[in-house]
């Protein structure tokens, strides 16, 4: 008999289902919302509705000026996986939540260890009312975020950049 798996990787396990559905060329995230068990929504990382995804049109802009992850976004087809969750979520049932985020190398499959969310996407979280954020390391580790953090340690003061 095969071990019950822990409600946390569970989580994490349809995120990465999720992020399969991405069409980045560079990774592929998955987010889920959960609020007292309930799963409130998920996200993955696609061009806005109606628009083309790098998938479709063959081409990464980023990828093609050799942009580092974490800058100029303004210039990529997609919205992240964490947006398009919060978008698809009343704020009312987000506030108190936990986002559960699952994330691979679009050309190896590889887990994207150490990853963390861009700043445009913490702002976001933070104004959603998400509390939590759990980010999935490889297939059985992952961190687990306070978002009070990023408000109390806030690196757009010092202009950070990146993740």
């Amino acid at each position: 008999m095969t071990q019950r798996r822990d409600k946390i990787n569970y989580y994490l396990d349809l995120a990465e289902t999720v992020a399969k559905r991405s069409t980045c060329f560079r990774r592929w995230y998955g987010a889920v919302i959960v609020k007292n068990d309930e799963v409130i929504s998920t996200g993955y990382v696609g061009a806005p509705r109606g628009r083309k995804n790098c998938t479709d049109t063959g081409r990464c802009i980023r990828q093609e000026l050799n942009i580092p992850r974490g800058e100029r976004y303004e210039l990529c087809r997609s919205v992240h996986a964490e947006m398009n969750a919060i978008i698809s979520a009343s704020r009312d049932k987000m506030i108190g939540s936990a986002m559960y985020m699952a994330g691979v190398d679009a050309q190896t499959g590889e887990y994207i260890s150490n990853s963390n969310n861009c700043s445009m996407c913490k702002k976001v979280m933070i104004n959603a009312g998400i509390e939590r954020v759990y980010i999935r390391d490889s297939r059985d580790e992952y961190r687990m975020i306070m978002v009070q953090e990023w408000i109390d340690n806030d690196e757009s003061l010092e202009g950070v950049r990146g993740y």
